[in-house]
């Protein structure tokens, strides 16, 4: 991963987002298509959505950007909410299928967009774990498109003003990997934040999921005050 410049100094690579769903579609897809269809009713970490649900959710947002429909309010719990229900008779294939195409063809129309839709890439990532995580499959938030993420992650920290924090990122068996990353904006009168932990525990406390069975060491800040997506 190459070095992230200072807040001010952010460049945009407005063809990330697209690498991004593109990896994660070639990784993800296989996997869901292999899977039987029951898995699909089960709960995810996504309060009140099963598998289905959130895939239904992904494949919605996507394909609003590639058709440039968004209107006021997209995106919102209750456009979501409605969005999911719009698809609940549609056959799984359909669901799957629909999904595959924003993976595929949403990169253009993220890129196009200047900047203000690069995090939906990034929510898809981190959904694509969520169903990991429920379907049990190891490494759930990690993988091929993990650095891709960790770029759009410091950006999105950084937009939404998160507290200052540099990490530590630790390997696989818990031994310093002699990479870190700063992450979100400096406050006047905080020192920065320090987080010593895994990619997968960096993603879960950035994206407010659940730190059952992780360990990490977070001095300066709170989880609550971590979640871009709060």
């Amino acid at each position: 991963m190459s070095a992230i410049p200072e807040a001010s100094e952010d460049i945009r690579d407005a063809e990330l987002p697209g690498r991004l769903l593109v990896t994660e579609r070639d990784a993800f897809m296989p996997l869901l298509r292999a899977t039987p269809e029951e898995w699909f009713a089960l709960r995810t970490a996504c309060p009140g959505w099963t598998v289905r649900d959130v895939l239904a959710h992904c494949g919605a947002a996507l394909i609003r950007i590639i058709e440039g429909r968004l209107e006021p309010g997209v995106f919102s719990p209750a456009s979501n909410a409605a969005d999911v229900a719009e698809r609940a008779d549609w056959p799984l294939a359909r669901v799957l299928d629909e999904l595959e195409r924003g993976f595929s063809e949403a990169g253009p129309a993220i890129a196009a967009a200047g900047g203000p839709l690069d995090g939906v890439a990034l929510g898809e990532w981190v959904h694509a774990g969520d169903v990991r995580d429920a379907f049990g499959v190891p490494g759930a938030y990690a993988g091929e498109g993990a650095e891709a993420a960790l770029d759009l992650l410091v950006i999105s920290s950084r937009k939404r003003g998160k507290p200052l924090l540099r990490a530590d990122l630790l390997d696989g068996d818990g031994r310093s990997s002699g990479r870190s990353l700063e992450l979100g904006v400096a406050s006047d009168g905080r020192a920065p934040a320090r987080l010593t932990c895994d990619v997968p525990t960096l993603i879960r406390l950035y994206a407010g999921r659940s730190l059952v069975g992780t360990r990490y060491e977070l001095a300066g800040a709170e989880e609550a005050e971590l979640s871009i997506f709060a």
